[in-house]
């Protein structure tokens, strides 16, 4: 029996959390894992696939009227109730009794790890996307005062949360030039977030709190709103968003841009934790209904997304031959193409792919090399939807497909039209119900092996584990 809605001023919370955000898709993710469900029914924000063999022009202009059209307007931005997202959030969840939870920055190995738990995976915040008439992608100084704005409004209705704007054309393309991303981050414990640990978390059961430990350069005059310009997951460096950086050129002339405009605002913190970060009154606040109601919180510290990737691979590979299955099946899934449900079904070691970067499928490269070999490496590589300097090519994800011993596949659907075509999230579960049924699954994971795993793989994956 599932939870009734929670009810509440403001708009939905599936109107304001940004179509396609990856907080929206894991916890979407998990929670259909959960209720034994895949991931059938999860459609891309907007498929722009038909218009693969279009001119860069049309593509580009698709793709930005496709960006406002579920963007929100100043006012909507205003009647924003983060309470409300929340309690969106937490009721995807079935009403029943859970072991512990997984509460953080969003990342896919979370969402696996929490299936296999068996509990939820809840985000510590959410992305919004909010209209920006008569912007420009080269021009971040007013990007920035547009979104002084927006973040006022919301903050003004919420004011326990914190806003981080994030301008980059090398992750969102001509996007960041018709539209503000708003990361917005709880600075505590939602009130609909502490009900479900109070009324569904088994006794003593342990919360697992994930904090993205990546650090940014930031402007942040301390009024609630901080302002970054590009973004850890564009797979560049800061220096690469620097007015005089060769690839910044190649960025913005991609996204219909001009160098000669950038002009970012003056920044005041060299390094700040990004986009993705916990803020520190959400941990605490976490940590404090713990220790009143008795469950333990464990912090797990990630320095890089591939090292929780590696470390969670490497748990469900033991976990597997614990239950005398051979573990040596591996699905690389990337962004938004995963399935838990089917991984599960099929009984496959994930590995997640923050992006299609270089750097985060070296990442894979690096684990696969040092790996007892599979007998099979599945590659599903989600197209960025745009091009970039920092996007891995083809040739590099079938590298990565060719570490499998009898099987090497990389999906021919999600490679059609890359790195520009979007393809849904159904697409992974498409080609996972192809692989053989492995059931039954193994009984649950105990939070006990998961947090020795995390401890013993820290000190050389760059895990804190506390």
């Amino acid at each position: 029996m599932r939870r009734a809605p929670t009810t509440g001023g403001g708009l939905p919370g599936d109107r304001v959390v940004a179509p396609g955000s990856v907080a929206r898709v894991l916890v979407a993710a998990t929670s259909r894992a959960l209720r034994g469900d895949d991931c059938g029914d999860l459609g891309p924000p907007v498929g722009l696939s038909r218009l693969v063999g279009a001119p860069e022009s049309v593509r580009r202009a698709a793709a930005l009227r496709a960006a406002g059209r579920t963007a929100l307007t100043a006012g909507q931005v205003a009647r924003i109730d983060a309470e409300r997202v929340a309690g969106w959030f937490a009721d995807q969840y079935p009403d029943r009794r859970w072991p512990g939870v997984v509460l953080g920055s969003p990342h896919g190995a979370a969402a696996h790890l929490a299936v296999a738990l068996g509990v939820p995976w809840l985000p510590a915040g959410f992305e919004v996307a909010a209209r920006w008439s008569g912007g420009a992608v080269d021009r971040p100084d007013a990007a920035y005062e547009h979104g002084v704005d927006l973040a006022e409004r919301l903050l003004a209705a919420n004011p326990g949360v914190r806003v981080r704007q994030v301008h980059c054309p090398a992750s969102r393309g001509g996007a960041a030039g018709s539209t503000v991303t708003l990361a917005v981050r709880w600075d505590a414990l939602p009130g609909a977030y502490a009900r479900l640990l109070a009324d569904r978390l088994a006794p003593a059961a342990p919360v697992l709190l994930l904090h993205d430990a990546r650090t940014w350069p930031v402007r942040d005059l301390g009024a609630g709103h901080s302002f970054q310009v590009g973004s850890p997951a564009s797979g560049l460096d800061p220096v690469d968003f620097h007015p005089d950086a060769r690839v910044l050129d190649q960025v913005l002339r991609a996204a219909g841009g001009d160098g000669v405009r950038w002009t970012p605002p003056e920044l005041t913190v060299a390094a700040a934790f990004a986009e993705h970060g916990v803020e520190s009154g959400f941990e605490h606040d976490a940590r404090a209904w713990g220790d009143r109601h008795h469950h333990p919180l464990h912090r797990v510290v990630v320095r890089q997304p591939d090292a929780l990737s590696a470390v969670t691979a490497d748990l469900y590979r033991a976990w597997l031959r614990r239950a005398g299955k051979t573990g040596n099946r591996l699905v690389v899934e990337c962004g938004r193409l995963l399935d838990p449900a089917q991984v599960l079904r099929a009984g496959l070691v994930p590995y997640w792919c923050e992006n299609a970067t270089r750097p985060r499928v070296a990442g894979v490269e690096w684990w696969l090399a040092g790996s007892e070999r599979f007998s099979s490496v599945d590659v599903l590589p989600e197209s960025p939807g745009l091009r970039s300097p920092a996007v891995a090519g083809l040739p590099q994800w079938l590298a990565v497909a060719g570490f499998g011993g009898r099987r090497r596949a990389l999906d021919r659907g999600a490679a059609r039209g890359y790195p520009v075509a979007s393809v849904p999230t159904r697409r992974a579960t498409e080609v996972l119900r192809n692989q053989p049924c492995d059931l039954p699954a193994p009984p649950p994971l105990r939070m006990a092996d998961a947090l020795a795993a995390l401890r013993d793989a820290g000190a050389h994956q760059g895990l804190l584990v506390c």
